[in-house]
C-alpha cells in the first residue's frame, strides 16, 4: 500500500505534505469544523494509518480556515442520545481517537485557532507538542450538554495543569484563552496567528529529521504516564455515554438547538 493509497478513503480530513517527512492532517467540515459522524470515524482511524506509514516521521494536526474544531454536530449528538447501536460505536470511536494519538509512534504536533472543543480538542492536547494563538477559545463543554467530561479530560488535564485547575476548568465548562492555557501548562506553546502555521510546521520538521528511535521511544515511555491514567479515562468515558442515555443531556442538547440556556431537570429537584 502506498502513502497515498492510505489517505484516499477520508473524506473529513486532508492531507498534505509541508515537508518530505511530515504529514499535516486537517480537519475540514464546513465553516466551524463540526464533527459529525464521518469526521468522528476517521479520527479514529487516522492515527493508525500514521503509525504505519514508513513515510511519515511527524505529523501535524489542524483545522481548516479560522476553526480547529467546533464540537460535535447535532445530528450526531442526537443519534447518540437517541440510538444504543450508535451510541455503542461512537464511544469505541471516542476511545480509539484517545488511545490513537497515544500510542501513534509518530510525534504530534497540533496547530490549534479559533475554537477548539470536542474531539478536535482531543487530539489537540493529546499532541505530544501543542500550540495554539493566543486568542484560542479551548472549552471542555461536557457537563454544558449534561454528561461527565468524558474523552481525554480524565487522562491528561491533571497532569497537564494540575487538580485544582483541571476541576474548575472541566466542572464549569468555563473557556480557556490559548495565552492562559499555556501559562497554566496545559498546551506547550503559544503562537500568534500569522505565525502559527510556520511554527507548526517547524517543531515538526525538528522532530522529523531528528533521531527517529530516540524520538519515538521517549514519547512511548514518557506516554506511559498517561497509560497509567488509563482506568480514569475508561471509566470517565463510560460515565459520558451513560449521560447520554438520561434527561440530563436530552436538555442540554435542547437547549443548544434551541439557543437557550440550559434548565437541567437534577437542578429543580427537592
Amino acid at each position: 500500500m502506498t502513502s497515498d493509497d492510505r489517505y484516499a478513503r477520508y473524506t473529513r480530513l486532508q492531507f498534505d505534505r509541508p515537508h518530505p517527512r511530515v504529514l499535516r492532517v486537517t480537519m475540514t467540515n464546513g465553516k466551524v469544523n463540526a464533527t459529525d459522524s464521518a469526521m468522528h470515524t476517521e479520527l479514529a482511524t487516522v492515527w493508525r494509518d500514521i503509525d504505519g506509514d514508513p513515510s511519515v516521521n511527524a505529523a501535524i494536526i489542524t483545522g481548516a480556515g479560522r476553526m480547529f474544531s467546533a464540537g460535535g454536530d447535532f445530528a450526531m449528538i442526537e443519534g447518540i442520545v437517541a440510538d444504543f447501536d450508535t451510541r455503542a460505536r461512537v464511544w469505541k470511536e471516542a476511545r480509539d481517537i484517545v488511545y490513537g494519538v497515544v500510542n501513534c509512534n509518530k510525534p504530534v504536533v497540533s496547530a490549534m485557532r479559533g475554537v477548539a472543543v470536542g474531539a478536535g480538542l482531543v487530539c489537540g492536547l493529546l499532541a505530544d507538542v501543542s500550540i495554539a494563538t493566543p486568542d484560542c477559545r479551548i472549552i471542555d463543554g461536557h457537563t454544558r450538554l449534561g454528561v461527565a467530561a468524558g474523552d481525554h479530560a480524565a487522562m491528561i488535564w491533571p497532569l497537564l495543569c494540575g487538580m485544582a485547575k483541571a476541576k474548575y476548568y472541566l466542572l464549569t465548562c468555563e473557556q480557556l484563552l490559548g495565552a492562559e492555557a499555556e501559562r497554566i501548562g496545559l498546551i506547550s506553546l503559544v503562537a500568534e496567528d500569522t505565525d502559527l502555521d510556520r511554527r507548526a510546521l517547524e517543531v515538526a520538521t525538528r522532530l522529523a529529521e531528528g533521531a527517529q528511535s530516540a524520538i519515538r521511544w521517549t514519547k512511548y515511555a514518557l506516554n506511559n504516564w498517561l497509560r497509567q491514567a488509563g482506568p480514569s479515562f475508561d471509566a470517565s468515558l463510560a460515565l459520558e455515554f451513560l449521560g447520554f442515555t438520561g434527561p440530563e443531556a436530552r436538555e442540554g442538547l435542547d437547549s443548544y438547538k434551541e439557543k437557550r440556556p440550559p434548565a437541567f431537570p437534577s437542578t429543580s429537584e427537592v
